[in-house]
């Protein structure tokens, strides 16, 4: 029953996942740094994790919209703001974003 259930929400939160605008096609992808952890799919999907202070804090939803550089992720009433303060920035050949106040590195990777 729990493996059916957890396949209803996962398909749930892709249809509520709105695609990233054209001019926010550059937040996505893999970024990393020590403490945390978030992938931005181009269908708008969203998964973070960050340790902090002893504890660890997972979000995986879709992203709702962005408000100027900062978006929000999640459903309904349950929602978290990302604030931005700098956005995807490309410098010697290095993409950085900072998130909360972290420094994040985007991964070679291709996803």
């Amino acid at each position: 029953m729990k493996k059916l259930f957890s396949l209803v929400f996962l398909l749930l939160l892709a249809g509520c996942s709105k695609p990233l605008p054209d001019d926010k096609l550059v937040y996505a992808g893999e970024w990393k740094s020590k403490e945390m952890y978030l992938l931005i799919l181009e269908d708008g999907t969203v998964s973070y994790q960050r340790l902090q202070r002893g504890g660890k804090t997972s979000i995986n939803g879709p992203l709702q919209e962005f408000i100027g550089d900062d978006f929000i992720v999640g459903l309904s009433f349950f929602t978290t703001k990302f604030n931005v303060s700098q956005p995807p920035t490309l410098s010697n050949g290095e993409w950085t974003i900072i998130v909360d106040g972290v420094k994040l590195k985007k991964t070679e990777e291709d996803i």
